[in-house]
């Protein structure tokens, strides 16, 4: 690139899986995951806690600790992170905000 070409930025929607082309719900689900492993990898790191030693604690086979280490979690379920996060003796807190309202077409007010 020359330094006299333009560069064009696009803003993120603030999800990676979103701005991939996921549909919305597949999107969060995907950006729950990887920040589940995300967590999950970092609880390997403080506790320093060798492929082996993982292994008998999280009763995971030895492939499926180095797929997590590797950053490779799509053979893990959100539960099955979850899980794994409380056997890393981590609690996991859930937050529920209600979205912005949009009109269900599934529901209608009664008429008065």
């Amino acid at each position: 690139m020359k330094m006299s070409e333009t560069v064009t930025f696009v803003k993120g929607s603030g999800n990676v899986f979103l701005d991939m082309g996921f549909s919305e719900t597949e999107a969060e689900r995907e950006l729950l995951r990887s920040n589940l492993a995300l967590e999950v990898h970092r609880a390997f790191q403080v506790r320093k806690l060798t492929p082996p030693k993982a292994r008998d604690l999280l009763e995971l086979s030895l492939s499926e600790i180095i797929h997590l280490e590797n950053g490779d979690f799509e053979r893990f379920s959100v539960e099955r992170l979850l899980t794994l996060l409380t056997l890393l003796n981590h609690n996991v807190e859930n937050c529920f905000v209600q979205a912005e309202e949009t009109p269900n077409p599934l529901f209608k007010e009664a008429s008065s």
